[in-house]
């Protein structure tokens, strides 16, 4: 099994990646297929299912999906030139892109969203649909965003998952177990075998400097995030509290009061920064995806500016050890929160984060799977209700608390020799059967929990 480190980290915008970026790639792929169509097409209808429906307006999947036909994708994303093109959509009722004749698309009455017809693939669906000039449907395709920015057809998701394509990889591990039998069998870490990998598809060079820009892409980020205030958009009126609580600790910085506990805030601003840009349409790097985008660059950040003995050098195998476990518990069990909850994305990334921040601190392979483990296994159960579907609340705050069980998890790793009773395999086949018997109203519906239960006005 092979997932390169740039599809698990993607650049994109927020507030998420299986409502927002999935459906703007899924547009995207879209007009594709039209360009390859012997027919003529005068016009376009989208229409949004399963939780795409439920939470899509908070979650922007309505302005992704129309800019995805408009020919934007979500990497080389343009806000100004977005606000400009939406306008003119709703003024014209036409969406002209390259190579295609302009195409009548009405927002208002070609965007449906169906609440009543979910999709049997996956739990965020949507089909779209080209017609010709009398009206009649001449191409129509079901999409799935299955999380992280991941889209297939409905033909890809029936065929299975395929990750073999391409050329081979010398540690093409599909479990734990067999990564660290591979790790011991070859003498080397689990980001030496994921560069390995890497190399073989990609070659070195595009490996250092994709990671590089990962990396940039994540820090900055963090940085702007804790540069600005205001309130969130949205409606729920959500102030920015990154800058402020910033701000204090550095104004903290030399006191002999300052309790030990505080580098909980460090790990949780770092966090709630990158999450406060994404809830606002800002650049990210889906970790494994928007909507807990925060824990592995907040992770990291900790790493590079508290830990004595920290080195930048270092980012690239923590990169590559985040990616591994991320591919591992996205192959056997789910990173989308519509169809697993919030442990299968505040998990996935605090699982991911602990393991790669063991990893860069000396853990052995053994270790490093301990810390995945820990860090997974007490997220187990997690639901995704955001309160008006918004990826905001409780979002924000979870991403910082997903950090701080991710360095604790990797501390508690590293003070043993990597011996455990649960099995990395066994935490992750654990959450899939959790997110199966978990009810639809907890994953990424807003039908239940906090978002039923905290007035969204």
């Amino acid at each position: 099994m092979f997932l390169s480190v740039f599809e698990m980290f993607k650049v994109g915008i927020g507030p998420s990646s299986s409502h927002t970026m999935g459906p703007m790639v899924a547009a995207q792929r879209f007009l594709d297929m039209m360009r390859a169509s012997p027919f003529h097409f005068a016009g376009l209808r989208a229409s949004l299912h399963g939780s795409l429906a439920f939470t899509g307006v908070g979650h922007a999947t309505d302005r992704a999906t129309i800019l995805g036909l408009a020919g934007f994708s979500p990497e080389t994303f343009d806000a100004d030139r977005a606000e400009e093109t939406l306008k003119a959509i709703n003024a014209s009722k036409t969406i002209t892109v390259p190579d295609l004749p302009t195409l009548h698309f009405d927002p208002k009455a070609d965007l449906i969203f169906d609440y009543d017809t979910p999709l049997k693939g996956h739990a965020n669906g949507m089909t779209l649909m080209a017609l010709d000039a009398q009206g009649d449907i001449t191409l129509r395709q079901v999409f799935y965003s299955i999380g992280g920015g991941f889209v297939m057809t409905e033909e890809e998701l029936a065929a299975g998952k395929n990750t073999e394509e391409g050329t081979p990889v010398p540690y093409p591990f599909k479990s734990a177990a067999e990564m660290l039998e591979m790790a011991k069998a070859s003498g080397k870490t689990i980001a030496g075998m994921k560069r390995s990998n890497e190399e073989a598809r990609g070659g070195a060079d595009n490996l250092r400097t994709g990671t590089k820009r990962l990396w940039q892409v994540m820090n900055d980020c963090i940085n702007r995030g804790l540069e600005t205030d205001g309130i969130l958009p949205g409606g729920l009126n959500v102030k920015r509290r990154a800058k402020a609580i910033h701000e204090a600790l550095l104004s903290e910085r030399g006191m002999n009061q300052s309790a030990p506990h505080t580098i909980n805030d460090w790990m949780s601003v770092y966090a709630m920064a990158v999450n406060e840009e994404n809830a606002a349409g800002g650049q990210v790097v889906t970790a494994p995806t928007n909507g807990a985008a925060g824990v592995m660059p907040a992770t990291l950040r900790y790493y590079l500016d508290h830990v004595p003995g920290a080195s930048e050098s270092h980012i690239e195998d923590f990169l590559l050890t985040a990616a591994a476990i991320g591919g591992l518990v996205k192959f056997n069990a789910s990173i989308s929160g519509a169809e697993a909850g919030c442990q299968a994305e505040v998990g996935s990334a605090a699982a991911m984060s602990a393991g790669a921040l063991c990893a860069v601190m000396g853990g052995t392979p053994e270790q490093v799977e301990n810390a995945a483990e820990i860090a997974l296994e007490h997220h187990l159960g997690m639901t995704c209700d955001p309160v008006r579907g918004l990826v905001q609340v409780p979002c924000i705050e979870r991403n910082g608390l997903g950090a701080i069980k991710a360095v604790s998890a990797a501390s508690l790793a590293l003070r043993g020799d990597g011996t455990h009773l649960v099995p990395l395999d066994a935490c992750i086949e654990t959450m899939r059967q959790t997110g199966a018997d978990m009810s639809e109203k907890y994953k990424e519906t807003s039908l239940g929990g906090l978002a039923v239960n905290v007035p969204n006005c």
